[in-house]
């Protein structure tokens, strides 16, 4: 099972696909987010958003946002990016 993920920056979209699974990095910790995910915002702080994408794991390094999930779609909206 797959959930859609959207990493976006007022610059640019950074990704955007199906993943399994997400991990973000919470203000107050990391947590991590799959398939049926119960509805949920939340502010991120600096640091590592994670997804899986066809067994593999990538990375974004994020320098805070917001984060929505909600019926399998996670929107992150990112201050900003480091390359």
């Amino acid at each position: 099972m797959t959930m859609y993920l959207e990493i976006l920056t007022a610059e640019k979209k950074v990704f955007e696909g199906d993943v399994t699974s997400a991990t973000f990095p919470g203000s107050d910790g990391s947590f991590q987010v799959l398939n049926n995910h119960a509805p949920l915002i939340s502010l991120l702080a600096e640091g590592t958003v994670e997804y899986k994408l066809n067994e593999k794991r990538h990375k974004v390094q994020i320098t805070g946002g917001v984060v929505e999930v909600l019926k399998n779609k996670v929107v992150v909206l990112a201050d900003g990016v480091k390359e």
